[in-house]
């Protein structure tokens, strides 16, 4: 049976050379060792890949044991965060944010005293940035995108034990920026303080900056309850 190597040097698809025998014909060798060195890199490139669209599909980055919350952490203390954007008072309201999530859930008590926890949550916040997400045809805003960002990090009193961490969390809401884009149906504004019959009485520079002060409180609300979530479950 005659077996042919392509143009590319190839034997059904894996490298290969002709060997001329003793008996004056030649013999297909497929090159196995450059097809396993190939194999491994392809292995390591998907690898590497698998690992980015993990980390960066869900946007938190959690670093904890795997384990469910210690037993024997009954009591936290949670720090004022540090504040590293530009929106004065943020990081008090974050860190009071918690602290009711914390006393309405009741898993685990808050004290007030840094020597009566058996846990001590700390933070930075990082930033609270505003976008533009659409326009009307006369270059007018119609919506804005608010995105808030934090670091977190839960460490045991004594000993000084690292518990759980994540960085670079985000929470997300966009908003509106004109009277016209408003939808008084939709479940967003449904969790305004503002009524329907309110808004004609707006001009949209006070809408929007009505709509900001909302969202910046919404966004505070919704990241201490999903991060006493996760704290909780040590994801």
């Amino acid at each position: 049976m005659t077996e042919n190597i392509n143009s590319q040097g190839e034997y059904f698809g894996l490298p290969a050379r002709a060997v001329l025998q003793s008996d004056g014909r030649k013999r297909v060798v497929r090159d196995l060792s450059n097809s396993s060195r190939l194999g491994i890199h392809l292995s390591a490139v998907a690898v590497v890949f698998l690992t980015f669209l993990t980390l960066s599909g869900c946007g938190y980055h959690f670093t904890g044991k795997g384990e469910a919350f210690p037993k024997d952490v009954h009591s936290i203390y949670v720090a004022t965060f540090v504040n590293s954007s530009k929106n004065v008072g943020l990081e008090k309201e974050i860190s009071s944010a918690l602290r009711s999530e914390f006393r309405r859930r009741g898993r685990v008590r808050t004290v007030n005293q840094l020597d009566q926890a058996d846990a001590i949550l700390s933070g930075v916040v990082r930033s609270l940035e505003t976008d533009v997400v659409s326009v009307n045809a006369s270059d007018e805003v119609l919506q804005f995108r608010a995105v808030l960002e934090v670091d977190m990090t839960l460490r045991r009193r004594s000993p000084n034990e690292l518990l759980w961490r994540t960085e670079g969390s985000r929470m997300r809401e966009t908003y509106v920026g004109a009277r016209g884009a408003v939808v008084t149906t939709s479940s967003a504004f449904q969790r305004r303080t503002l009524n329907a019959e309110d808004i004609p009485l707006f001009t949209d520079v006070q809408l929007t900056e009505t709509m900001s002060r909302e969202t910046r409180a919404d966004l505070v609300n919704r990241f201490a309850r999903k991060m006493h979530q996760k704290l909780i479950e040590m994801f």
